[in-house]
């Protein structure tokens, strides 16, 4: 079951002791999501990210953290529940331990990738682009079989 991009913000500002900024936390749910999308084939949060110049973002979370701007954004997911246990506290908890030292710029950098749902579907200036599911999936897989051929 998917939960809302927001509580998924919440639970990676309890795990990162609020540190994170708004584009940190869209490249980290975004991997996350990518991650739950490839293991359960389940979305891991309700709606879409879109392509915009910084990579995926999910426009809810954007709108509604941009008020910190560059700076970490604190606990204003006042009505968001907070979650412990399940598939999708399992998934962002592995993400955020593998990627929660990344900078903002190399998580912008692991986003853009050249045969990733980003860059499929980025077009300069344009935000409204929905970056599929079905997209994302394919990531995934070209992600894991990359990283197989490498082993």
């Amino acid at each position: 079951m998917a939960i809302s991009v927001l509580s998924a913000a919440k639970f990676i500002g309890e795990l990162s002791g609020w540190s994170k900024t708004n584009l940190e936390l869209q490249k980290i749910i975004y991997i996350a999501h990518m991650f739950h999308l490839g293991k359960h084939k389940l979305p891991l949060v309700y709606g879409n990210f879109e392509a915009w110049n910084l990579g995926p973002v999910h426009p809810d979370l954007y709108h509604k953290a941009k008020v910190f701007g560059d700076k970490p954004v604190q606990d204003i997911f006042n009505t968001e529940k907070l979650f412990q246990d399940g598939m999708e506290a399992i998934t962002l908890k592995e993400t955020f331990d593998e990627v929660s030292d990344f900078t903002g710029s190399r998580l912008v950098a692991i986003t853009h990738w050249e045969d990733g749902a980003w860059a499929k579907n980025y077009e300069p200036g344009n935000h409204g682009i929905v970056i599929t599911n079905e997209e994302i999936i394919e990531e995934y897989e070209k992600r894991t079989t990359r990283a197989k051929r490498k082993q």
